[in-house]
Order: structure tokens, then sequence, then C-alpha cells
């Protein structure tokens, strides 16, 4: 599931969509809640294209076998890279299954340049090697190994982040999100437990509540907050902080006037990570100033 920290970022990212394009609120929040679930076809996408990694082992694995004249590897191949546990449970997941089958758009063609290349590359590399050389087979060194090959050939994958974001334009800003989630997916596989769920993108209607209200109340308040924002800024014009900046600190007052229940730090913390993602690097700075001044003059614990 989405943590609140998505949940907020996803806000952010609606109320700056909002002031480059003013629409209707119901159609806002709609739109919203489609960016929200279109991560989920991320998340597919992506363990598809590790179930695909699998795949062309196996194909490239029968291939050398049908070969007329064939090397003792051929003969004999190491199949402990398509014997993995943690790819196993992916590819066998019957939500992942059940999900691809109703969106063909989200599988690989193991032709496809992108997947040759990762597998040409991941084959090459240290790891990869040292993983086939060892022998026998452990659930946490599988489990270990998979996770540490997503890191290095799809969450730090240049080529992979290009294309997502030719596939789908809001997938390049998603996709340290699905990361998360595909890290988590890994880590919370057990040994000889069935795995017949993945992570949801909503967890519930308190969620969903707290998306709907923050994007609400965020617009219902707008001038006010940007006042309490105008005020304590020192030696620093209104108009001279960008929209984005502007965006994160509106929505992080509205949350800290609005939602009395979330500790004020945990507020402020929350959006300077936020800051990171969407904002400069000096961004974070300003922000946390900001927040750290309303608060205390507010008294918000």
């Amino acid at each position: 599931m989405l943590g609140r920290r998505q949940i907020r970022e996803k806000v952010v990212g609606s109320l700056y969509s909002y002031h480059q394009n003013p629409i209707k609120y119901d159609v806002l929040e709609k739109n919203m809640f489609t960016e929200i679930e279109k991560i989920y076809n991320l998340y597919i996408y992506q363990l598809n294209f590790l179930v695909a990694l699998k795949h062309l082992a196996e194909k490239q694995i029968e291939i050398g076998k049908n070969k007329y004249i064939k090397t003792e590897d051929e003969i004999n191949p190491n199949q402990k890279f398509i014997n993995n546990q943690i790819l196993k449970k992916i590819e066998e997941n019957d939500e992942r299954l059940s999900f691809t089958s109703k969106h063909q758009e989200l599988k690989w063609e193991l032709h496809d340049d992108l997947l040759v290349k990762t597998f040409q590359r991941m084959k090459a590399g240290k790891r990869y090697q040292d993983f086939m050389q060892e022998e026998g087979y452990s659930f946490e060194e599988d489990q270990k190994f998979i996770g540490k090959l997503f890191l290095r050939y799809i969450a730090e994958n240049e080529d992979f982040h290009e294309h997502l974001e030719e596939k789908e334009m809001s997938w390049g800003d998603d996709f340290h999100i699905s990361n998360s989630m595909i890290q988590k997916t890994i880590g919370f596989f057990r040994e000889n437990e069935p795995s017949h769920t993945l992570i949801k993108m909503i967890k519930d209607d308190e969620d969903r509540e707290f998306a709907s209200k923050l994007l609400k109340q965020s617009l219902n308040h707008w001038e006010e907050s940007e006042e309490k924002v105008k005020v304590r800024l020192e030696n620093w014009d209104l108009e001279r902080i960008s929209l984005i900046d502007k965006i994160i600190l509106i929505a992080a007052i509205t949350e800290l006037d609005y939602f009395p229940l979330t500790p004020g730090r945990v507020i402020i913390n929350e959006y300077i990570e936020i800051s990171k993602v969407f904002s400069t690097d000096r961004s974070n700075i300003f922000i946390n100033g900001i927040l750290d001044k309303y608060t205390k003059e507010i008294n918000r614990n």
C-alpha cells in the first residue's frame, strides 16, 4: 500500500496540476485517484520484467539444449537463476497473473531490446556470476540476490527509467514509489508460505478520506494558507518562491491546521522529504525553516 508520504506526494502533484490547468474539484479528485492507481500498473510492469528475465534465461537454456553440437554447459546448464525461489513466487503470484491477463500492455516480449540488453548486462556482472557459482539453494540468499539485482538493473537503470517515461508520462515521477513497493514485496516473501496478494495502492477508506480531505482543504484554504507563508518570509517576496515550493508549504500548513491528530514534527518531516522529490536541493532547508517557525508560533506539537 502507499504510505501517507506517497499519498501526500500525489496531493501535492494534483495541486500543482490544478494551478497549471484549473478544473472542477470532482474531476481533480478523480484524476488524483486515477494517478494513484497507475502506480499499481507500474508496479506490475516491473514485477513482470523480473519474470521476463527468468523466462529469457529459460529460453536460452532451451536453445542450448536443442543445438546439434553442444558444449558441456549446454548439456548440463546451470539452473540456479531460473530456480530462484523469489522469482518463482513472483511468477506464480495469482494477483500478478490475473491483473496482467487483463492488461496485456504490461507484458514484456522476450525479444524486447531493453529486456535483452539488461539480461546480457546482468549475466556479465560479477554479482550474477558469483551467485551462479555458489553451491546449494537458500531462500535467504535467493531473496538477497533478487533484491540487489532489482536495485542494480531496474531501480538504478537509467535506460529503464527513460523507457517508463516514454510508455506512460506519470511513471517517471512514480518510479521511486514503485521501486519501494517492489523492494517491500521481495522482502515480504517467506519460505513455505503462499503469497496470493500483492501491495494495494490505498489501504482502506481512512487513507482515501485522508487524500480527499487534504486535497479539498488545501484548495478551500489556499489564500489563507498563502498569507500565512507570506507573513513568515524574511527578506523574500512570495512571488519569488517557486510554485512547487509554495504548494508544498500550503499543503503542509493545511495539514498542520486541519489534521490535529498527526504530530507537527511528523508533518514537517514528511514535507521536507517530499521537497527532495519535487524541488531543488536547497528547498528542503527553506521549507523546514518556514514550517518550523509556523508550528512554534501556533504552539503546534
